[in-house]
């Protein structure tokens, strides 16, 4: 192909081509400089006549400017913004850290909370930053901003969140360890809810009086079992086994498939549940093969009817009503107890713990009481 005819320009080394615009497609001028750095011709673009508002002046001050060295030639600029990109695509951010720790824990199910956590109070600020730029300044301004707005555990949750994405990428090697802690407030709001038995009697009569009642056997398991809302939702009949009396719990919040015993309550109440046709969920959607995603408005009617406290949790409450019923009984310790709620490690199950101590401390009184009376009942005999 022939070399396009050069046409040169009242300026040394500056000369242009004839070209199209890229936009209209007229005629346009193209042009190049022609100049010697360190021994070596370099002949590069310039620019566009009208794309980049090119004359033969703004193109010679360009030439002068790289002759001089307070311009790179292109080569060398499109290779130093390779380098930099290179360097920050291989520099990790707070937010990059965060995400390649998501990928790193794809099992994990409470990671979805954290992400909108992150996403919401984290990313597009200090999340920018390179740790190493991460002064505890940045800290205190994430966690005042929280609880100023009054979300006080918000910005416990939050700091936890960017204390784990930091301690993750020292433990990987990935970037040096802070020059400070990064302190996490303390909070005392483990709230365990229960119900005397005036309350659950209450409950009890609410939920067979109440028209949804699917709504009512969603609570009524929750009861029954101590399962999760989400552990409730996805349950499928193929995860339930009538004749081991075993409900199978999958993905639970733990990470690992569990069982627990399907005592006689719940096994009443799935029998008297009707399965839909197509539908492998025990508690089905509207659409078809989907699972209940939602009650709220059946169990706050039915709280109500039933005079529960308004902060009372339908589902969450009835688990904390579960595992205080059985604590509270002395009948059964906290490692049984945590194996019925698929606590992960004993530290939520340690919560229900004074329960426990209350009914043995009762059951010990009763013994000094019953030796006690034998005692009295002895000297009134041989008196």
């Amino acid at each position: 192909m022939p070399a396009q005819e050069r046409f040169k320009t009242d300026y040394p080394g500056v000369y242009f081509i004839m070209g199209k615009a890229i936009a209209t497609g007229k005629p346009e001028k193209i042009y190049y400089i022609d100049y010697r750095k360190d021994g070596k011709r370099i002949q590069e673009k310039a620019g566009r006549q009208y794309q980049d508002d090119m004359t033969p002046a703004k193109a010679n001050r360009i030439r002068t400017n790289k002759i001089e060295g307070r311009e790179l030639p292109n080569v060398e600029k499109r290779a130093a913004v390779e380098a930099a990109k290179r360097a920050e695509d291989s520099r990790y951010t707070i937010a990059k850290l965060w995400d390649a720790y998501c990928e790193s824990n794809p099992d994990n199910k409470a990671l979805g909370h954290d992400k909108r956590k992150f996403d919401l109070h984290l990313r597009d600020g200090i999340g920018k930053k390179d740790p190493a730029e991460l002064l505890p300044l940045d800290v205190d301004r994430v966690r005042l901003s929280l609880q100023k707005s009054g979300k006080r555990t918000q910005a416990a949750r939050v700091l936890e969140i960017l204390r784990r994405t930091i301690n993750y990428g020292v433990k990987r090697g990935l970037i040096a360890p802070l020059p400070f802690k990064i302190e996490v407030p303390r909070l005392n709001n483990q709230t365990t809810e229960d119900l005397n038995q005036d309350q659950l009697k209450a409950l009890l009569k609410a939920l067979d009086a109440d028209e949804d009642q699917a709504a009512a056997n969603v609570m009524r398991i929750a009861l029954y079992t101590g399962m999760r809302r989400s552990e409730i939702f996805g349950l499928k009949w193929a995860d339930l086994d009538f004749e081991r009396k075993f409900i199978a719990i999958r993905d639970p919040k733990g990470g690992r498939d569990q069982t627990i015993p399907m005592n006689e309550m719940a096994e009443k109440i799935f029998v008297g549940i009707t399965a839909l046709d197509g539908n492998p969920y025990v508690f089905p959607g509207r659409k078809k093969g989907t699972h209940l995603t939602e009650c709220r408005k059946a169990f706050d009617r039915i709280r109500k009817a039933a005079m529960l406290p308004v902060g009372f949790r339908p589902l969450h409450g009835l688990r904390h009503v579960y595992a205080s019923m059985l604590a509270s009984s002395g009948r059964v310790d906290l490692y049984t107890l945590q194996r019925l709620l698929t606590h992960k490690s004993p530290t939520m199950t340690a919560r229900y713990a004074h329960l426990r101590d209350d009914a043995l401390r009762q059951a010990s009184n009763l013994a000094g009481e019953l030796v006690t009376a034998a005692v009295t009942e002895k000297k009134d005999q041989t008196g």
